[in-house]
C-alpha cells in the first residue's frame, strides 16, 4: 500500500482507538490535554454510573442485574462524551494526515450521540419483546444513529453542493 492510501487509514485508526477508550485517539494525535480530559471524564462518569459492572453482567447474559446496578443519572452523559471523543479523534487524525474535510462530516457522529442517548433512556424496556439492557441497547442505537446520520449528511451535502453550483 502506498503512502497516499496509507494516510487515509489514519483517521479510522484514531477513531478505533477512541472506541477502545475515549482519549486514546487524542493521545496518539498528540492532543495531550484533550486526551487527559477525556480519560478523566471517562472515569468520572463510568465509575459512579457503574458502567463496567453493567458491561460484565450484560456480557454474562444477566440483563436484569445490569439494569439494577447501573446508575442512569450518570450514564445519560456517556453517549455524548463517548461519541464526541470518537469524532474528535477522527477529526484530529484527518487533520494530522492533511486530509481535507467534507461538509457536514460531523453529522453522523452527532446524530449517533442523540440516538444512542435515546437508547440509554429506553434500555430497561423491551424492544420487540426483548430487553437488551443498558449496554446492548445503546450499542444497537448508536449503529442505527450512524446510519441515519449518514443519510442526513448525504442530503445536506446534496443541498450544499446544489447551492454552491447555483452561486457560481
Amino acid at each position: 500500500m502506498d503512502d497516499k492510501k496509507l494516510k487515509y487509514t489514519y483517521p479510522i485508526e484514531m477513531l478505533l482507538w477512541s472506541i477502545a477508550l475515549p482519549g486514546f485517539g487524542q493521545l496518539l494525535n498528540g492532543h495531550y490535554i484533550k486526551a487527559i480530559l477525556f480519560v478523566i471524564l471517562e472515569f468520572l462518569i463510568n465509575v459512579p454510573g457503574r458502567l463496567n459492572l453493567a458491561i460484565v453482567y450484560s456480557f454474562h447474559g444477566d440483563i436484569s442485574r445490569a439494569i439494577e446496578v447501573v446508575n442512569y443519572q450518570w450514564i445519560m452523559f456517556y453517549p455524548c462524551l463517548y461519541v464526541f471523543a470518537m469524532w474528535d479523534a477522527f477529526k484530529g487524525g484527518r487533520e494530522r494526515a492533511n486530509i481535507k474535510a467534507v461538509p457536514y462530516e460531523s453529522v453522523p457522529f452527532s446524530v449517533a450521540a442523540y440516538i444512542c442517548t435515546i437508547g440509554v433512556i429506553f434500555s430497561s424496556k423491551p424492544i420487540l419483546s426483548i430487553t437488551f439492557g443498558p449496554i446492548f441497547t445503546p450499542i444497537i442505537f448508536v449503529i442505527i444513529g450512524f446510519f441515519i446520520g449518514r443519510i442526513v449528511q448525504k442530503l445536506l451535502q446534496k443541498r450544499y453542493y446544489s447551492l454552491e453550483e447555483n452561486s457560481t
